[in-house]
């Protein structure tokens, strides 16, 4: 069993932002910071197989791509990464890549890496407040500046760069021709209502993701099963015996877990190690809140992000 707030580990990146407000509030010494990674409490604790992440870019960040399973333990490596980015701003004109705009070969894909095309050959498109964008393992991608994301992935830090924009670090072209399905990204099925407090924002063979948004003052029980990450992403409230706030996290275990939400409310990104949601992730404790999953979603099995009717129990998790 485990409930523990999370250990903000900061890393500075080159195409990083010196303004983190509000979602972080520590002094940095004027760095420019990229990521900030959601780490457990204890750095000897077990490793998780999940990673929670904020992102802040102020340039375009590579334009990069990751191994999937098969060909991160070809490598010797515990697993690929496979990840999804939450939209928490977007500054006007803000966008994302996901996919390229039309299949190449491998021989179109090198040469389009060499003359610096492939930046004009991503799927770009808009990105804006609330959006939310599936990457699997093997999609060619890129993260434009004036963006600030949440991402879930899968624990792994494997990233092959493609193509950098000039900057003076290493390539991995090699490795990244071979991970890479080089081809537009599949469609994504859109986020579904589970409940007037709970939206699968998306399910994969890897993590669901969820938003949660809870009325002032309401009460409820998260029942966190398999591995469960937390960030808040407004209001404010209690998680168990901790008072969180914007850009605040935990991490939770086979826990029961009370959430009481602010006179603001509480909204929260949740992302946990399972196929379909949790029919019994969330309770609420107040008649007025009473939020019984309607009928149809009962019964209807949300698509998966990546292959859509896939048939997987509603409330599977993986081994």
């Amino acid at each position: 069993m485990a409930l523990e707030p999370a250990r903000l580990q900061v890393m500075p990146k080159p195409w990083g932002s010196t303004d983190l407000l509000p979602w972080n509030r520590a002094d940095h010494d004027g760095a420019a910071i990229g990521e900030i990674w959601f780490q457990r409490r204890d750095p000897h604790a077990p490793e998780p197989v999940l990673l929670l992440k904020l992102l802040f870019t102020r340039e375009t960040l590579s334009i990069q791509v990751h191994p999937d399973d098969d060909a991160a333990r070809a490598m010797g490596l515990p697993r690929g990464k496979t990840e999804a980015w939450y939209v928490l701003s977007a500054e006007p004109g803000a966008r994302v890549g996901v996919g390229l705009q039309s299949a190449l070969t491998e021989a179109q894909l090198r040469a389009a890496i060499a003359d610096g095309s492939i930046a004009e050959q991503i799927g770009w498109r808009k990105a804006a407040k609330g959006d939310v964008i599936f990457v699997p393992a093997g999609t060619i991608h890129a993260i434009g500046p004036g963006l600030v994301l949440a991402e879930i992935q899968q624990r792994s830090d494997t990233t092959f760069r493609l193509f950098d924009h000039g900057r003076d670090r290493e390539l991995h072209i090699e490795s990244g021709v071979a991970a890479a399905h080089a081809g537009p990204a599949a469609e994504q099925v859109p986020p579904q209502r589970l409940s007037n407090a709970r939206t699968l924002l998306l399910a994969s063979p890897f993590f669901a993701l969820e938003r949660f948004e809870l009325a002032p003052g309401s009460l409820w029980d998260l029942r966190a099963g398999p591995e469960t990450w937390l960030i808040v992403i407004a209001g404010e409230g209690r998680l168990g015996p901790l008072r969180i706030g914007i850009g605040e996290g935990c991490f939770m275990q086979a826990e029961i877990m009370r959430i009481a939400a602010g006179q603001a409310g509480l909204t929260c990104l949740v992302a946990y190690d399972a196929t379909m949601p949790s029919s019994d992730l969330l309770r609420p404790l107040a008649a007025n809140d009473a939020i019984a999953l309607p009928g149809t979603a009962a019964r209807r099995r949300p698509l998966l992000a990546a292959t859509a009717g896939a048939p997987i129990s509603f409330a599977e998790a993986r081994p």
